[in-house]
């Protein structure tokens, strides 16, 4: 598979929601102890190609918005004012994206009640759209359909069935090139063309899109019903308690970390993480997420961030579900120079998965040089925004070994990190 382009994504999460009833817009409503939306937005954030992600939502709920994003820490995510239709809303996330110093070559748009989109099918889609230029998530029609009488009477009647060979129902995620899509909701926007999805679109301009399977599971939440079952399935992934039991059907394929933890009974859980990274010329240093000015920078295949690797083999510990080469092999050239809080943000997706929450982390930091005390306030910034929570839970510290072993003759760099995991 081709290397996948960096990215962007759009979670349009801007809705009235009228069928759900209650008076609250659907994105809005709580699974599992968080609203809709932050369900897709922390599959998005599993994946190393999502550089940046916006939420659009409705003009009134906007700081409700960004108070949810904060809690569930994501509060680095742009909130954008949605418009009258989706159509509206997603031009409007493009624009937001447009003006940001960063470039994207795709963009992946999401619907902010498909709770239940996991990171595979996210990349799967975005291979595709690599490849082809657009691509969207769809499952193929199974059942009989039938058209009813243009001017049919109180009750529907049947003028003709179709033919289902060849139909697919379309999910999302929704993958285009950036460019391609800014062309689409142009040309639409000028012919007063309003269509049903980006796919739509794009097709109208000639754009050719793939079809990339999706699932069952991936259902977007409209009546009722199906936040009842959003809960079931998301029960049927969590390996503690009765739920864990449940099997879906066989055609459906569940949301799922990429190498599973066991299971176990619920309580709290403790892990300790170590790493070391050797000093060299040419390499940026990197700590934490926070490029320092030093003359020396970390040896790896990665971009070596030897705390955040030390915080994430921390909490696999805790999950038992090994270390970070079992999941991110150096052999793997799709995390060549990644940086490793892409990396920390899908082993707390793993934790979520597991029904598990960071409750605190403390780390050392062993180097003898530079000073890093003016970096912690933003070291610990970028690791609790990596793992969802607020920075008072992450503690940070640094000690130099007064001249003693490889730290001491500035050899490398080593980190300690011990985290605890609390049931959600």
């Amino acid at each position: 598979m081709e290397k996948i382009a960096d990215c962007a994504a759009i979670i349009a999460a801007a809705g009235s929601g009228t069928r759900m009833g209650g008076g609250m817009p659907k994105q809005f409503l709580e699974l599992a102890g968080a609203p809709l939306f932050i369900h897709g937005l922390r599959a998005f954030a599993a994946v190393p190609e999502i550089l940046r992600t916006v939420v659009v939502s409705k003009a009134e709920y906007l700081e409700a918005t960004r108070e949810i994003l904060a809690r569930h820490g994501f509060a680095d995510t742009l909130v954008v004012n949605g418009g009258e239709t989706r159509q509206d809303s997603v031009a409007r996330g493009l624009a937001a994206l447009s003006a940001l110093p960063q470039n994207f070559a795709l963009v992946a748009v999401h619907d902010g009640a498909r709770p239940l989109v996991n990171p595979d099918l996210i990349r799967r889609c975005l291979a595709a759209a690599t490849a082809h230029g657009a691509a969207i998530a769809a499952v193929p029609v199974k059942d009989t359909l039938k058209r009813e009488q243009a001017a049919a009477p109180a009750r529907p009647l049947v003028a003709a069935t179709v033919a289902r060979e060849g139909l697919w129902q379309a999910q999302t995620p929704q993958v285009a090139r950036f460019s391609l899509l800014q062309e689409a909701l142009s040309a639409a926007a000028a012919a007063g063309f309003s269509g049903t999805d980006e796919a739509s679109l794009l097709e109208r301009t000639g754009c050719s899109v793939a079809l990339v399977p999706g699932s069952a599971a991936n259902l977007k939440v409209t009546l009722p019903e199906d936040l009842a079952l959003a809960a079931a399935l998301l029960a049927a992934t969590t390996p503690a308690g009765p739920a864990h039991k449940t099997q879906p059907p066989k055609d459906q394929t569940m949301p799922a970390p990429p190498v599973a933890a066991p299971a176990f009974p619920a309580g709290p859980r403790i892990g300790h993480g170590y790493d070391v990274h050797q000093l060299t010329a040419g390499r940026d240093l990197i700590l934490a997420g926070v490029k320092i000015d030093h003359h020396l920078g970390l040896l790896g295949h990665s971009d070596a961030d030897v705390v955040t690797h030390a915080l994430c083999d921390a909490i696999l510990g805790a999950l038992g579900a090994g270390d970070i080469g079992r999941h991110f092999p150096d052999s793997d050239p799709q995390y060549r120079g990644i940086a490793s809080l892409k990396l920390l943000a899908r082993v707390i997706e793993q934790a979520h998965a597991a029904g598990y929450r960071l409750a605190n982390a403390d780390l050392t930091i062993i180097a003898q040089r530079p000073r890093l005390a003016p970096h912690h306030q933003a070291m610990r910034a970028n690791l609790a925004a990596g793992c969802r929570v607020a920075p008072e839970q992450i503690n940070l510290k640094a000690t130099t070994t007064e001249g003693l072993g490889f730290a001491g003759r500035e050899e490398g760099i080593a980190a300690h990190a011990i985290a605890l995991l609390t049931p959600a």
